[in-house]
């Protein structure tokens, strides 16, 4: 049932993206009897283009990061974050969303970048069948610059 609900949702993407284009482009403000919108950019094709840009990779990356079984999946957190603070910043019809999300994502890098690297680090000294502090000692030793890259290769 629940990869059914995901196969759905992944099928409906185009459509919900391609709905903007059912918006009107040449007024800012949407009256119903219900409500009134009224939005801070040039039109309300324009609002819904912008939000359709940021909800759909949000989706996908929420998608990809619950179905996800690979020791790596936390570090999808990262993009996922920058939309998040993108798609805030466009309901609170801020017009600069793509210019300050950086500032939020960069302790959220802080945290998940080295905590995805020790899993990875554990991961693999549980492979070659070693404790982890000589892991450690592997990585403390120095090293030329050219024999870090001769390394890689081999």
């Amino acid at each position: 049932m629940q990869g059914g609900i995901i196969v759905f949702i992944l099928a409906c993407t185009p459509f919900l993206y391609y709905a903007y284009e059912s918006f009107p482009a040449d007024t800012a403000v949407w009256e119903t009897s219900f409500f009134t919108f009224k939005t801070e950019y040039r039109s309300l094709y324009h609002y819904a283009w912008f939000l359709a840009g940021k909800v759909i990779p949000v989706i996908l990356l929420l998608i990809w990061f619950f179905t996800c079984k690979h020791w790596w999946h936390w570090i999808i957190l990262v993009p996922l974050s920058m939309y998040v603070f993108q798609l805030f910043n466009i309901l609170k019809q801020n017009l600069n969303a793509d210019e300050v999300e950086i500032i939020y994502v960069i302790p959220i890098m802080m945290v998940l970048v080295p905590f995805v690297y020790l899993i990875r680090a554990k991961l693999f000294s549980q492979m070659r069948e070693n404790d982890l502090k000589s892991f450690e000692e592997e990585l403390l030793h120095k090293r030329s610059f050219w024999q870090q890259i001769k390394d890689l290769f081999q």
